[in-house]
């Protein structure tokens, strides 16, 4: 989706951005980005997101309610808007995911970005928009990182897929569950995510 810039954006005192690399204009767009947009850098392609609906917002609010509610694991936390950078084919990818479930403290800094090391489960819920993305090379780009668990919400499909056994670029186990169905979660999590909700 093209992403809307002020006429003034490249005005005097602006460096010419003519011949700039893909991080390069990534950080460009990144920057202009209005608030609520969401810009990512996936296998060389940048893909600037608009601000979710209220139908997306309301699944992301159900999981988060229920992660708290219902993990075994107490010391966990779910954080939404957290930037990951991930290992590509194509150089880094730079992804928002809708949720992130990691140990408490793991991003506690002031960095924008985040290595995926202490992450145990993403969540992303596709909208036609980001559906092609989150069906093939999402999953692409949390396997190589070694992201244990890949939760998406596929709202055209009506379906919860649970994606786990991360391998080289792929999962070695994906679960399909139609949405309105109890979805079991691997561990570290280990509960039925109720997707009645939704």
């Amino acid at each position: 989706m093209p992403l809307p810039v002020p006429e003034d954006a490249f005005s005097e005192g602006l460096p010419d951005r003519e011949g700039a690399s893909t991080q390069e204009t990534f950080e460009l767009f990144s920057a202009l980005a209005p608030k609520g947009w969401r810009v990512e850098l996936i296998e060389g392609e940048i893909y600037v997101v608009p601000p979710a609906n209220g139908e997306h917002e309301k699944i992301v609010t159900e999981l988060v309610e229920q992660v708290i509610a219902r993990r075994v694991d107490k010391e966990l936390r779910n954080s939404t808007g957290i930037g990951l950078y991930l290992p590509g084919t194509n150089g880094t990818v730079r992804v928002i995911p809708d949720l992130v479930i990691a140990p408490r403290d793991s991003f506690d800094d002031q960095q924008e970005w985040h290595a995926p090391d202490p992450v145990l489960l993403v969540a992303e819920v596709s909208s036609s928009s980001t559906a092609s993305r989150d069906r093939v090379q999402k999953i692409r780009a949390y396997a190589r990182a070694g992201i244990p668990v890949y939760l998406m919400i596929d709202r055209e499909a009506g379906e919860a897929v649970v994606c786990s056994g991360p391998t080289t670029d792929d999962y070695s186990h994906k679960s399909i569950h139609k949405l309105g169905t109890q979805v079991p979660l691997p561990s570290p999590l280990g509960f039925q995510l109720d997707t009645s909700e939704f």
